[in-house]
């Protein structure tokens, strides 16, 4: 009995879209290699950041913001490269100390504004939005007990409205003991969403969204930056930055 057509095993390796998937992923590293080296020279300033929080919606307005200015977020790997792993292969003068900067979710900002705006502008700008499960909770949040309001008691009743009662059956699915009484989503007693240190749950990012409560905040923050007329690479800590001169061994921290 001939073997069936659709048993037959196709190998990554031979597939046409696997094989053009990867042509793309190549061609997209190749450009940003490219652009970046472009950018080296053209600035007086690159810039290494890390994002806390990500979201794409705070990440396009860091580049409206910066229209002045080139950023990169892609592979860490390709954009240490282009800055150079070594004096040897470095794009110009110690952009190379730049590189061991870029682990985890960062970026590069090339740019000619000084660091104390560029710092300024980032320390100011830190939009809240709604949590996702895994972040850390920044602090508590209680659902008092009796008539349950939209904002689930952080702002006073007055400025409120009582919580429609079609969204209780999905409180009670997520574990809040409510219950309806004359057409009102009440409860009979406190109901602890989640307390300051808690890792949060999809059920609790759920409810803290359901009350209107931003708990994650997007944050920019500046690691280290090089200066094209000196060479010289700064390391910030903390929002505070201090000038460090470079030697041939690598960079002088404190």
């Amino acid at each position: 009995m001939p073997s069936s057509k659709r048993a037959k095993v196709v190998h990554l390796s031979k597939n046409p879209s696997s094989a053009a998937q990867k042509k793309t992923c190549k061609i997209q590293a190749q450009k940003l290699y490219d652009n970046i080296r472009q950018a080296i020279p053209r600035y007086a300033y690159a810039y290494v950041f890390a994002v806390d929080n990500m979201r794409n919606t705070y990440l396009k307005d860091v580049r409206s913001e910066l229209v002045d200015s080139r950023l990169f977020f892609g592979k860490t790997k390709v954009m240490a490269k282009a800055l150079g792993d070594s004096p040897a292969t470095e794009a110009q003068l110690g952009t190379s100390l730049l590189a061991p900067h870029l682990t985890g979710q960062v970026g590069l900002i090339f740019s000619s504004r000084d660091p104390a705006a560029v710092l300024a502008h980032f320390d100011a700008f830190r939009p809240l939005d709604y949590a996702r499960a895994g972040i850390i909770a920044p602090r508590s949040f209680i659902l008092p007990k009796g008539t349950l309001y939209t904002r689930g008691g952080e702002v006073n009743q007055d400025e409120d409205v009582p919580l429609a009662h079609s969204v209780e059956p999905t409180l009670r699915k997520l574990g809040v003991p409510t219950r309806l009484v004359k057409g009102k989503v009440e409860l009979e007693q406190d109901f602890v969403v989640c307390s300051k240190g808690d890792v949060l749950g999809s059920g609790q990012t759920t409810l803290l969204k359901t009350f209107g409560v931003t708990m994650a905040e997007f944050r920019v923050a500046i690691r280290a930056y090089w200066h094209s007329e000196t060479g010289q690479v700064t390391v910030v800590k903390g929002g505070d930055y201090d000038t460090m001169d470079v030697e041939n061994s690598g960079e002088i921290i404190k």
